[in-house]
């Protein structure tokens, strides 16, 4: 059964809403959460960030299945971006995953089948008019709107990053995931796929998330995105064994 949960075959999807709220910290508050296999993506030395990524599927399905077979999502997903340095020496920008949700239980049930991610169900629903944007959930604490019509988006007070360029490196979702099994010392490694993504900044209304502002109080509003109507698909998973030799290579 492990087995089944290290994404045996390749998924597509249509992402017809990816909306990404990125949150920095302290990288000393988020360095305790992650595998001794990963380090902090960091600005500075200083600062680490956490995500939550919004994104409203259409027929999500094994990859080559026809699009009637798929089922229509929307997931929630709580990331902290990191790095992996591969067997053969390669630098990887990631995510590591630490909270998953979703709108339909079997998206829970499946996803806990085939994946690591540890899905939840809640109530989280989209409205989306006239250049707005808003997701929320009252079971989960989430009140998120964001507004992408406005002539002139700034970054959000406090951010530390010092434009939107610096900001775009820091705005999900990135081309790989990571999970790690303590136990067999194995690197699961998940490649996403993507054509013409160009996130684009917008300015947020509301950005209540119980779930990063309870557990990471010090949570700092750093920048927010939107990619939309865009194929992508994940592909089979990958593994690699690691040790803590492996950091000294």
């Amino acid at each position: 059964m492990l087995s089944l949960k290290n994404h045996p075959f390749a998924v597509e999807t249509f992402f017809e809403h990816s909306l990404v709220l990125t949150f920095a910290l302290p990288k000393e508050t988020l360095k305790s959460l992650i595998p001794p296999c990963l380090e902090l993506d960091t600005l500075n030395g200083q600062w680490g960030f956490v995500a939550v990524a919004l994104v409203t599927t259409r027929n999500l399905r094994p990859k080559g299945f026809p699009e009637f077979l798929g089922n229509d999502f929307i997931l929630a997903g709580f990331r902290i971006f990191v790095r992996y340095r591969t067997k053969a020496g390669k630098r990887l920008r990631g995510l590591y995953i630490i909270k998953s949700e979703t709108n339909k239980s079997r998206m829970s049930f499946f996803g806990n089948i085939f994946t690591h991610y540890n899905y939840t169900t809640t109530d989280i629903k989209e409205t989306n008019s006239s250049g707005s944007l808003r997701f929320s959930s009252n079971r989960s604490g989430i009140e998120i709107a964001i507004t992408k019509h406005d002539h002139e988006i700034h970054l959000p007070v406090g951010s530390p990053f010092l434009d939107w360029k610096e900001a775009r490196r820091y705005a999900g979702p990135l081309p790989f995931t990571f999970t790690y099994n303590a136990k067999t010392r194995e690197v699961l490694i998940i490649e996403g796929v993507r054509q013409d993504w160009e996130p684009k900044p917008v300015a947020v209304l509301e950005s209540r998330v119980d779930f990063i502002q309870n557990k990471f109080p010090q949570a700092i509003l750093a920048n927010a995105f939107v990619v939309e109507n865009i194929p992508y698909y994940w592909k089979k998973g990958r593994i690699e064994t690691w040790t803590e030799q492996d950091l000294q290579a």
